[in-house]
């Protein structure tokens, strides 16, 4: 629980905050949301004034249903409108970044640069992009930041409603792919916790459901697997289609599921001119060591990268090749 043995940051952070604006990583996910929601539940107790800063226009489907049945209860602002709710003394301002490190992931990283006082808290590893000049607690050995929240919480003892503690846990249970990835007893025990304070498991899994013609575009991804020594899948998507970067993901995560293999890539289009990996891991192969030298990130079990005008078969080669490297 590396948060709790650097929560002094945290209250330094906070002691001379007057008011806070919550950002997490574009793409939201329940994780990024959840851990935002938590965060958000611990400052309320300190009777700090906090906004969210989501400039996403589309939302993943648990997102979308979790800002829908909140609306009103969360003081949600656009990046471009951020003057409007300064502090006039610059250091009366705090950032809290959750959920990621990089700045070129960030909602907006206009915000970076606006806000001198930055904490960031994430469970994945540092790299070359991680935003600088910010007090960081990060902790790779943990499933998501919906448990690293969800430890402040508990050592605080926070009272937090049940419809909280339940997005909590969907975080946890999304990142975690269902306790199959990067879990630990304490994992268990951190969900545990929130159940014990009314999370339900039924309302995790309607946050959790999937479009049904969402999932079958998604499966056109699993007709072209190749694997490399029979325990590294690869599969890449048509030039002319277009998915989502958690689309991307949720195949790698499938792709666990089958024998033997023991890491995952999927490649596709995530725009016109942007073509994303995203990587899981059971763990025996450094995700984040292979991404990084991709100019992507992310931490030993999962992560993404993306690439600006070029093609697919040339991002696939590019990975054989890093992927070999690291084998001898």
């Amino acid at each position: 629980m590396s948060i709790i043995r650097e929560r002094r940051k945290i209250n330094k952070a906070l002691r001379k905050s007057k008011i806070i604006f919550l950002m997490a990583h574009k793409n939201l996910d329940l994780d990024a949301l959840g851990s935002s929601i938590g965060m958000l539940k611990f400052l309320e107790k300190r009777r700090k004034k906090v906004y969210f800063i989501i400039d996403d226009r589309n939302h993943e489907q648990g997102v979308e249903k979790v800002l829908r049945e909140l609306e009103g209860c969360l003081q949600i602002i656009r990046s471009e409108n951020i003057d409007e709710y300064l502090h006039q003394k610059a250091n009366k301002n705090l950032l809290i970044v959750l959920d990621t490190n990089k700045q070129e992931l960030v909602q907006s990283e206009k915000i970076l640069k606006k806000i001198e006082n930055k904490l960031v808290i994430d469970h994945h590893d540092l790299g070359k992009t991680t935003i600088k000049n910010a007090t960081m607690i990060i902790d790779n050995k943990i499933s998501s930041t919906c448990e690293m929240i969800t430890n402040l919480i508990e050592y605080y003892d926070i009272e937090i409603d049940s419809y909280y503690a339940t997005i909590l846990l969907a975080g946890i249970t999304l990142d975690t792919n269902n306790y199959t990835l990067n879990t630990t007893a304490e994992t268990f025990y951190t969900s545990y916790y929130l159940t014990s304070l009314g999370a339900s498991a039924r309302k995790v899994q309607y946050l959790l459901k999937q479009d049904i013609n969402e999932y079958a575009e998604r499966q056109k991804l699993l007709t072209s697997i190749e694997t490399i020594n029979g325990k590294i899948a690869i599969t890449k998507a048509s030039p002319y289609t277009q998915y989502r970067r958690e689309d991307l993901a949720k195949v790698a995560d499938t792709l666990l599921f089958f024998n033997n293999i023991e890491a995952s890539f999927v490649i596709g289009h995530i725009n016109k001119d942007t073509i994303g990996i995203s990587a899981r891991s059971l763990g025996a192969y450094d995700i984040a060591k292979i991404l990084s030298k991709l100019g992507g990130g992310g931490d030993a079990y999962g992560g993404a990268a993306a690439f600006q005008n070029t093609t697919i078969s040339n991002v696939e080669k590019e990975l054989k090749t890093l992927i070999k490297e690291e084998g001898e």
